[in-house]
């Protein structure tokens, strides 16, 4: 067998990385090397002229370092057997890392990397169903055509209070842009969902063509199949006919005829992992962080940004229907003014809000037994309607003493806990 080597016929030095043309020479002691006058002209340090003249080469390939070990201890304990949180999906784990734990990796890496850990990648592993048979053709919709909803509905969720309970979230999709509103809910009435829809339409700031919908009761009274077109229920075709937009039900069983909501809908399954971890008001926040954040990151069904198409598709949306019409299917907005105790009344009693709303004017909507503020169509807070004189949020309360300098930065959390108990007792409801 012969083997070639490289022979050195060019002796020129361009860069560090030729220095190793000269180590034979210094190897023979033929050739004297100014490593000083070297690496002036090559700008570089002279340790680096002698590490390169010792036949160091520059690796190719970078050599990435393992993301998850000063993470592990905090993984293995989220994705313990006894550990009430659920997660679905890695990339759902990666986001809570993101959120809670001060994790900057990409996502790509920590799951390349966690699937090297079986512990950790057994957690995830499912049996997938083979879909050779199955063949579906991807269609797309114009600018203002269609909207697509859908509810994520009786998810059981634990409180921080250790109570379980069953909330439901409505989504309404713009089918060209993929922008969306999502809004939790502890029931799915009928009159839920007109306000749900009343309100996405403002936030839209108008009303698609046409409402693509699956045969959910409060829409359907009898569902359509491939022989039978279904029915309508009528109040619901009364609201489509207020507001100016076609129904289309969806085949019963084709969940892929509505696959641009149904995909998306995937994310919500991010809140089971913040069981026991959040109150009702938390889990509302929730929701509209990751509503927020689907909105503003890149589909992975167009490769846009939703909100950036979103103000295209805007343009081609039907005008809303006037307010008189509106109206009766809106949940009862009530206008208050937050007082200098930043807080509002309702039916007697006071509710806080955080200090920077202190003189404004806000929006009330109560309904499942809980009071939504909103400052225009923002959302702020959310209390449970209670029969206490005062109403107070504990960060709020903190935010507060912060703002009027009462208390020593340090010492602001705790003396807001003193105080909040002290409170509670004058007025009798601790």
């Amino acid at each position: 067998m012969i083997l070639k080597n490289q022979i050195i016929t060019d002796i020129k030095i361009n860069s560090v990385e030729d220095l190793y043309k000269l180590k034979p020479f210094l190897e023979e002691g033929t050739l004297k090397i100014n490593k000083s006058q070297i690496a002036r002209e090559l700008d570089v340090d002279r340790r680096t002229v002698t590490k390169y003249l010792e036949g160091y080469q520059k690796p190719k390939t970078r050599k990435s370092s393992d993301c998850i070990t000063p993470f592990y201890d905090i993984i293995a304990d989220l994705l313990s057997d006894h550990n009430q949180q659920v997660f679905y999906y890695r990339k759902v784990l990666w986001q809570y890392l993101v959120d809670n734990h001060g994790y900057t990796g990409v996502y790509c890496n920590f799951a390349t990397y966690l699937r090297k850990y079986p512990q950790f990648d057994s957690y995830f592993r499912k049996k997938k169903t083979s879909n050779k048979e199955n063949v579906s053709l991807r269609f797309e919709t114009d600018m203002g055509k269609q909207a697509q909803l859908d509810w994520k509905e009786s998810i059981p969720f634990l409180l921080s209070s250790g109570e379980t309970i069953d909330v439901n979230i409505f989504v309404l999709l713009l089918s060209f842009s993929r922008y969306r509103i999502y809004r939790v809910s502890l029931t799915k009435t009928q009159d839920i969902l007109f306000s749900f829809l009343d309100d996405a339409f403002e936030n839209f700031g108008g009303i698609p063509e046409e409402i693509l919908t699956d045969n959910m009761k409060t829409v359907m009274d009898e569902a359509r199949t491939e022989h039978f077109p279904g029915k309508v229920n009528n109040r619901f075709q009364q609201f489509a006919d207020d507001y100016g937009f076609k129904v289309k039900p969806c085949i019963a069983g084709c969940p892929k005829t509505k696959a641009k909501v149904e995909a998306p809908m995937k994310i919500l399954d991010e809140i089971r992992a913040y069981n026991g971890k959040l109150n009702y008001r938390g889990l509302v926040e929730l929701v509209t962080r990751i509503n927020n954040r689907v909105n503003s990151r890149v589909s992975q069904g167009t490769g846009r940004i939703p909100s950036l198409y979103f103000t295209k598709e805007k343009a081609f949306l039907h005008s809303l229907p006037t307010d008189s019409i509106r109206k009766p299917y809106q949940i009862t907005t009530s206008i208050v003014k937050i007082n200098h105790s930043s807080m509002f009344h309702y039916k007697g009693n006071q509710y806080s809000v955080p200090p920077e709303y202190v003189g404004k004017t806000v929006s009330l909507q109560v309904y499942d037994g809980y009071i939504h503020v909103y400052c225009n169509t923002d959302f702020i807070t959310i209390h449970q309607i209670s029969h206490k004189k005062l109403n107070y949020i504990a960060d709020h309360y903190a935010a507060i003493a912060r703002k009027s300098h009462v208390f020593k930065e340090e010492h602001i959390k705790e003396r807001a806990k003193e105080n909040l108990a002290i409170i509670g007792k004058v007025y009798g409801y601790e």
